[in-house]
């Protein structure tokens, strides 16, 4: 007879999912293992590994200082991390391992478009998890053919290639502009990219960002990239030429510091390229996927690139990129020029196609832009008359506080301090606010007074 169940935290998405997925349940079993059990599947697994489970997700009863000496010891130091240990999320909250709760404005920079733990998000991810995780590329996976079509069924694309990151969708993106220039008999070298653009911290990506602190400690980074004026066409026209391979550009900066692409430059950028020959190609990484109201960025200028690259939201908080293209790029792809082991696993496809499903759900990009209006007007009005303040910015939920010094980084620890996740951009001056697109009016109007304490407190 199965013996009484085990009792432990388990995920909030779980807690809560509709007949989906029922609430997971732990028995135990004759033969002294565990039954983790749901709608009709279960899986097996010894009580120690499952306990252990249970524990890190009750965060193993280690104190915040133990759980940051601990990776203060083990990981390489890469992120300026803060001091705080976070354990779980729910909708646009997180609570850290002491127990505070934030409101979550930053979205893990941009990538939990549904909030933490949506609950029909996590129905797919576990069941898919407990179905089919990996079995590579050298199969067909019935996930990653509906996603792809699913891509380029709501965009201008003919073809996907996945990969697992943004920088690795752009990774992709200067390959495939290479090859498909090669194919033609000519080997053009030159990428143009931007000020202000940020488009990955790979050697090619990196070579593609603008910032040189980011490049100079690994220079010679990959050479011929020259970098033209944001939103000065004429700029562009200077550099554009017979050797460029592709033109990238985000239609809506985020690392940046919230700066649109004009329709201008964005529709003059597509004729120079149309005229030398070249590519042209929009990272969405960040600005893509409804974060702007529309389901691209780019949609605005009513222009199409040859190449997109997409990843933060996709797959709602699990890793995974894109470069979506053209038929006549893909025509230039043969078998063997690029690839990945994990990229467009079951599991993460089966996420993204849940985010899909609902962001082209009745109402959603509606909502994002509504929100958006409230945002950046409510901003407007609390923040007028604030020293610090130039200007706020932004389309849809992608918005700037534009601050007068490089004080952006204390304006984002006194918000933190109050329970509120934002952050920086620009050269430090520009307070990035990127919520989950889930968000509400009652979340826009606690984070408002929150912000506007934490420039005043900066200005004093």
């Amino acid at each position: 007879m199965m013996g009484p169940t085990l009792t432990g935290q388990v995920p909030a998405g779980f807690a809560t999912a509709p007949s989906l997925m029922r609430r997971p349940t732990f028995h135990n079993t004759p033969e002294g293992n565990i039954r983790y059990s749901f709608k009709d599947r279960s899986i097996h697994g010894g009580r120690k590994y499952v306990a252990g489970c249970l524990s890190t997700i009750a965060n193993a009863g280690h104190s915040t200082g133990d759980i940051i000496a601990k990776e203060n010891a083990h990981i390489l130091q890469t992120y300026g991390r803060v001091p705080i240990v976070m354990v779980r999320g729910q909708g646009p909250r997180l609570w850290d391992a002491d127990g505070k709760e934030y409101l979550d404005f930053m979205s893990g920079i941009a990538v939990n478009a549904l909030g933490h733990s949506d609950p029909i998000w996590a129905s797919a991810v576990a069941v898919q998890s407990a179905t089919l995780a990996h079995v590579s590329n050298i199969y067909y996976t019935p996930q990653q053919a509906e996603l792809a079509e699913r891509l380029t069924q709501k965009s201008f694309a003919d073809r996907v290639f996945f990969c697992n990151t943004g920088a690795e969708a752009n990774e992709a993106a200067i390959k495939f502009s290479r090859k498909f220039h090669f194919a033609k008999g000519s080997a053009r070298k030159e990428f143009i990219s931007f000020s202000g653009s940020f488009h990955g911290r790979t050697m090619g990506s990196l070579a593609l960002t603008s910032k040189s602190q980011y490049r100079t400690p690994f220079e010679p980074v990959m050479p011929g990239t020259l970098f033209g004026k944001f939103n000065d066409l004429e700029s562009a026209r200077q550099l554009i030429n017979a050797n460029t391979a592709a033109v990238f550009v985000e239609p809506l900066q985020g690392e940046g510091g919230i700066h649109a692409a004009t329709i201008e430059f964005l529709q003059g950028l597509r004729s120079l390229c149309n005229e030398h020959g070249a590519l042209l190609v929009f990272d969405e990484v960040q600005c893509g996927l409804g974060r702007t109201g529309t389901l691209w960025a780019h949609e605005r200028a009513s222009v199409t690139p040859d190449i997109m690259t997409i990843a933060k939201p996709l797959a709602g908080g699990l890793p995974i990129g894109a470069a979506l293209m053209t038929q006549s790029v893909a025509d230039s792809i043969q078998f063997g020029d690029h690839g990945s082991t994990f990229a467009g696993g079951p599991i993460v496809c089966a996420a993204a196609i849940t985010v899909l499903d609902r962001i082209e759900a009745k109402g959603f990009l509606e909502h994002v832009n509504s929100m958006g209006k409230i945002l950046v007007d409510g901003l407007k009005d609390a923040l007028r008359g604030c020293e610090r303040v130039v200007e706020v910015r932004g389309t849809g939920l992608l918005v700037g506080v534009q601050l007068s010094a490089k004080v952006a980084g204390k304006v984002v620890t006194a918000c933190q301090t109050s329970g509120l996740l934002v952050i920086s951009a620009g050269d430090g001056d520009v307070v990035r606010i990127v919520p989950p697109l889930i968000i509400t009016e009652d979340d826009i109007n606690e984070a408002i007074p929150i912000i506007k304490k934490a420039v005043l407190e900066v200005e004093a």
